[in-house]
């Protein structure tokens, strides 16, 4: 044979498609993609040619003149810009159609692998990373895409094109752990945190948002455009970080082995087009454990979020005391108050358990990076534990060394307001802390406060600021907690070509969304690779549950994840330039 398959794609595609600047609109609406899909049953398609036969039928084809599109294509002619977004559009609706249950099912399967970070055991080791890259290499193989596995700490999926150009595609297999007894509803309903359950549109599991449901459209979408035989006149590589929510060191180590591709899309933040991370820090203080002092009850234990990146709903102290009953009714009564002063957005319950009394202060749990769409409550707790000094009797020890400086540093404001480090951008947003991690061993009590960071000062500045008014406050206080600072570069593209214009038009028509560039509080892996941006999978004005207890996502926004990361591979796969 004179010509490879490859290359006879490439000349098909390159005399479609070299010829013109591609338009930005499709001419499908996001009304009209929703009949076509609610116009097809389970099971009613077997491929893409038949699907568009079956469209071009209905009145929708009529309405939105799509026919011209649908007929050149199935005759193998010329396609125009508007004709070939047209296409793609509907090729994003066919996956949908064709895959939405399987990809629904893969997504089950995904959660129900427990991939958080395991104490005392390397990501590359953990059973079940190990168990999850086999499942990615079964799917894609079965899938007839190319399956590598770097040395357990990236998978790597790949979708040729006619080019050495490649797309990188960013997605991750490690979630933030989970606090099981957490996994409550109000209904009184209790969750698994790694099963999928079903709730009405809410498909609720560890990973539904963040970020397992990428992982699973991108390699449906790959899927679709491989077994059409769609040609590509470039690759993706779907990369499939396992240390997103630790370490960040595998990415990193991909990159030192293999090539880093050009172009950038983290399938992990926010619709429609993030062009905008701010910088992520963290605030870490180590109290060391001491005798307690005084007289009263003794808080011996406090939980937090269990990742410096996570608020979570609830909080515990336990408080060990001589009268626990007594101590619980006096708790319960300032806890009543406290609330009450405080926005009464919020509770704090107190119990006897035994000898001992347990404290509860129960918020709403977030994302460290959108603490407004949260309530917190491990600031609150130290604040309440705070505020009872003269009014409880308590001994003093590291915990409420912890509480002290948590209440006169940063209180229950996430903006840096009471330290006096705010400041905002005008594009990227404010500044903003959020106590989150805390932690406890036989040498220190942990208390971090995750920062989120916009352009506006360096990095340096700002630690410099930060550690000059914490140390006035431990000469003023004479309580001396570690300090360890680190925060990272915001990040800021500015977006030029093709590429970011097809991305932006995809995600906004289908959204309905207005034409403009967003920005994000949440670091991805494309922080610092080249045209890095993220591509959703969230809508910015709707709560992002990853991270949070009770995660979920809608069916409905999944099943449209998935529409849209086809047609955006489709048209970004066929532009003639990036």
């Amino acid at each position: 044979m004179d010509f490879s398959l490859k290359q006879i794609a490439a000349a098909l595609m390159l005399a479609g498609v070299s010829s013109f600047a591609p338009a930005a609109f499709a001419n499908l609406t996001a009304q009209q993609s929703g009949t076509i899909v609610g116009s097809f049953k389970e099971n009613a398609v077997t491929d893409f040619r038949q699907f568009l036969k079956t469209v071009s039928t209905t009145d929708v084809a009529k309405a939105a003149g799509i026919e011209p599109a649908i007929n050149a294509f199935l005759a193998n002619k010329k396609l125009s810009a508007d004709e070939q977004n047209d296409i793609h559009r509907l090729l994003g609706i066919y996956a949908r159609v064709k895959y939405g249950s399987a990809a629904t099912e893969t997504l089950r399967e995904l959660v129900a692998i427990p991939t958080f970070q395991t104490a005392g055991i390397a990501q590359h080791d953990n059973p079940a990373f190990i168990k999850i890259a086999e499942k990615i290499k079964t799917l894609a193989q079965s899938f007839n895409l190319t399956f590598r596995n770097i040395d357990n700490r990236v998978y790597e999926v790949s979708l040729e094109g006619s080019s050495p150009e490649v797309v990188g595609i960013h997605a991750h297999a490690d979630v933030v752990p989970v606090t099981p007894e957490n996994w409550l509803l109000a209904d009184g309903t209790r969750l698994d945190p790694f099963k999928v359950t079903l709730i009405g549109d809410r498909m609720y599991g560890r990973g539904t948002e963040d970020d397992k449901n990428g992982i699973v459209v991108a390699l449906y979408a790959m899927k679709v455009i491989k077994e059409e035989k769609l040609p590509l006149a470039r690759n993706f590589k779907l990369l499939i970080d396992t240390t997103e929510e630790t370490s960040g060191d595998a990415i990193p180590y991909y990159f030192e082995r293999n090539p880093t591709p050009a172009y950038n899309l983290a399938l992990d933040g926010s619709y429609p087009v993030v062009i905008a991370e701010k910088g992520y820090g963290t605030v870490m203080a180590s109290f060391p454990r001491r005798t307690a002092e005084g007289t009263g009850a003794e808080i011996t234990s406090m939980t937090g979020g269990m990742a410096t990146n996570q608020i979570p709903s609830k909080s515990v102290v336990t408080l060990v005391s001589d009268h626990p009953a007594e101590l619980a009714a006096e708790l319960q009564k300032a806890g009543a108050d406290y609330a009450q002063r405080n926005g009464g957005n919020f509770k704090v319950d107190a119990e006897v358990a035994g000898q001992d009394v347990k404290l509860t202060v129960t918020g709403v749990s977030a994302h460290s990076s959108e603490p407004e769409s949260g309530v917190n409550p491990v600031a609150r707790m130290l604040d309440f534990i705070n505020g009872l000094d003269g009014k409880v009797a308590l001994k003093h020890n590291a915990i409420t060394d912890a509480a002290h400086y948590a209440a006169d540093n940063w209180g229950l404001d996430y903006l840096g307001a009471k330290l006096g480090v705010g400041f905002s951008d005008e594009f990227m947003g404010p500044l903003t802390a959020s106590q989150t991690y805390v932690a406890m061993d036989d040498k220190a009590f942990k208390l971090a406060v995750n920062l989120r960071v916009p352009r506006g000062k360096t990095p340096e500045a700002l630690k410099a600021e930060i550690a000059q008014k914490l140390t006035a406050w431990t000469q003023q206080s004479h309580i001396t907690p570690g300090f360890n600072y680190s925060i990272a570069e915001p990040m800021y593209r500015n977006p030029e070509g093709e590429w970011v214009k097809a991305l932006l038009a995809v995600a906004t028509e289908n959204l309905g969304m207005e034409h403009k560039f967003g920005t994000s509080a949440g670091a991805t892996s494309v922080h610092e690779l080249p045209n890095g941006v993220q591509f959703g999978l969230a809508k910015p004005d709707v709560k992002y549950t990853g991270h949070t207890d009770a995660e979920f996502k809608t069916t409905e926004q999944f099943l449209l994840d998935l529409q849209i990361v086809t047609e955006m591979m489709g048209r970004i796969g066929q532009l003639p330039k990036l």
